[in-house]
């Protein structure tokens, strides 16, 4: 990823906030790297170097800054969304796959495996992209991340050391030793009493302005499943199931640009995978500006990013939930499959084992796979034929628990999810739009994306049509669809 030294010295002389997250300054009479909005007295352009990552930074020897804590940085994906670029897919598929832990508990040849690609093609776009290998993106995510959890919990040091994805607390202070030449307690200010992560975490989840939090409460609200879910007073809450633990996450607007996420789970080690699934839910990673400039080269879609221009795209928190609701809404209402959804979690999921004491609505975890797979479906009161695509999903992802797993393209994911029985074109692409988050997927057959057209434009398309229609909108087509279907609202 190439910087200009003289643009980004710009910035950085500027305070520029639009370019927080897009860059990171190496200073070379200190050995720090900030964000360009630090406080500190600008350095000489001579001493500085410029990074497009904060792993690029670490891996060139620059610690992080005390000041601007570039862990708090919104993320930048500034090669996302290239037109054709088979590159953007497998760079966004690995670091989402990273952050998820795959190289916490595997080690290259796995994530290589899952993506694909050679080891030393993902290596040489590693580097072209984020100017850092993916062992060091790994580490800084970990380390930034424990950075994090320092400043803004009262979580006692070795509680972090592997709720970060540290496997030991000695190599936990050995890196951050080494980091910051000090131990990670020297990091924490104040003297308030440590609380243990089983009380709740609260910590902030940065994005990239704008962000419109009441259209994506909008979207959820209606789409709550009794007993998992409930929005209430400006919140997001829901039961959250990882390998047989249970737990609760509440997500509200924070401070600044971020949303403040609280969350009670009993195992350490699972801190980083949760923050990884709130991050893709609510879609924290995308570049509204980028986006927004894409798809204003469309009259259309130019007058309905400037109406909403913080829209993100709703994702989902489990993928085996969010095939179960697609299934479930095939041909139906909004209503109507939520309703059904709420009969299915009464009926086969697990009661939470540790209720949220103020939401007594949030009762049960959704099912599990292997719960689906075993059970007669019968008596929820639907086809025949939907209820044996339930059975059928349930049962293929128990025999094989990668199977709605990132794949290597957005085609290759949609003819993989088709492959599964009473699956069509329509739900493959709102799968791998809400679970996958492929941004140009394009669920062209959708009846209030044609409504949504003739609504707008007058003419009510086809499917093909519409396919045909979306092409100006790619590679944003997910957020082309967003914006149609909240137009209608």
């Amino acid at each position: 990823m190439e910087l200009d030294h003289d643009t980004c010295y710009r910035a950085l002389a500027s305070r520029d906030v639009r370019f927080d997250g897009r860059f990171f300054i190496g200073v070379k009479t200190t050995g720090i790297y900030c964000r360009p909005i630090c406080p500190a007295r600008t350095a000489k352009s001579e001493n500085v170097l410029f990074f497009p990552t904060a792993a690029a930074a670490q891996e060139a020897g620059f610690r992080p800054c005390l000041r601007c804590r570039p862990e708090a940085a919104p993320d930048s994906g500034a090669w996302r969304g290239v037109a054709n670029s088979g590159v953007s897919n497998t760079v966004t598929r690995a670091l989402a796959l990273i952050e998820m832990g795959a190289l916490d508990d595997n080690g290259m040849d796995a994530l290589v495996a899952r993506l694909g690609v050679g080891e030393r093609q993902l290596r040489r776009l590693f580097a072209q992209h984020l100017g850092a290998s993916p062992v060091a993106v790994a580490q800084t995510r970990r380390v930034l991340l424990a950075q994090q959890l320092i400043h803004e919990t009262r979580m006692p040091i070795t509680e972090i050391a592997f709720a970060a994805g540290f496997g030991s607390v000695r190599r936990f202070n050995e890196v951050f030793q080494n980091l910051f030449r000090r131990p990670p307690s020297a990091l924490r200010h104040g003297s308030q009493p440590e609380q243990s992560a089983q009380a709740g975490v609260t910590l902030l989840l940065r994005y990239r302005p704008p962000y419109d939090w009441p259209a994506m409460l909008a979207f959820l609200s209606p789409r709550a499943i009794a007993g998992v879910e409930l929005v209430a007073d400006g919140c997001y809450y829901r039961s959250i199931c990882l390998d047989g633990a249970h737990g609760t996450i509440v997500v509200q607007q924070g401070e600044g640009h971020a949303l403040q996420a609280t969350i009670r789970f009993p195992r350490l080690s699972s801190l980083s995978a949760i923050i990884a699934r709130l991050r893709r839910m609510f879609d924290l990673a995308a570049d509204p500006e980028i986006i927004g400039r894409q798809l204003s080269a469309d009259p259309l879609m130019a007058r309905l990013t400037a109406a909403r221009p913080g829209l993100r795209v709703p994702g989902c928190w489990d993928g085996f939930e969010q095939a179960m609701r697609a299934v479930l809404g095939q041909q139906i209402t909004v209503l109507g499959a939520i309703r059904l959804a709420g009969k299915l979690v009464a009926q086969y999921g697990e009661a939470l084992s540790d209720p949220c004491a103020d939401r007594p609505g949030l009762t049960h975890v959704f099912p599990q796979a292997a719960a689906v797979a075993a059970a007669d479906l019968a008596p929820l009161g639907m086809p025949k034929t939907r209820a044996a695509t339930l059975s059928a999903i349930a049962a293929a992802l128990v025999a094989d628990p990668q199977l709605l797993d990132t794949c290597v393209s957005l085609e290759e994911a949609v003819l993989k999810l088709r492959a599964l029985p009473g699956i069509g074109d329509w739900t493959a692409q709102y799968m791998a739009l809400r679970h996958l988050r492929e941004p140009d997927a394009f669920p062209a057959a959708d009846v209030a994306l044609m409504h949504a057209i003739a609504v707008h434009e007058g003419a009510r398309p086809n499917a093909k049509e519409l396919t045909l229609r979306a092409e100006a909108w790619r590679p944003w087509r997910a957020y082309a669809a967003q914006h149609l279907w909240s137009s209608l609202a």
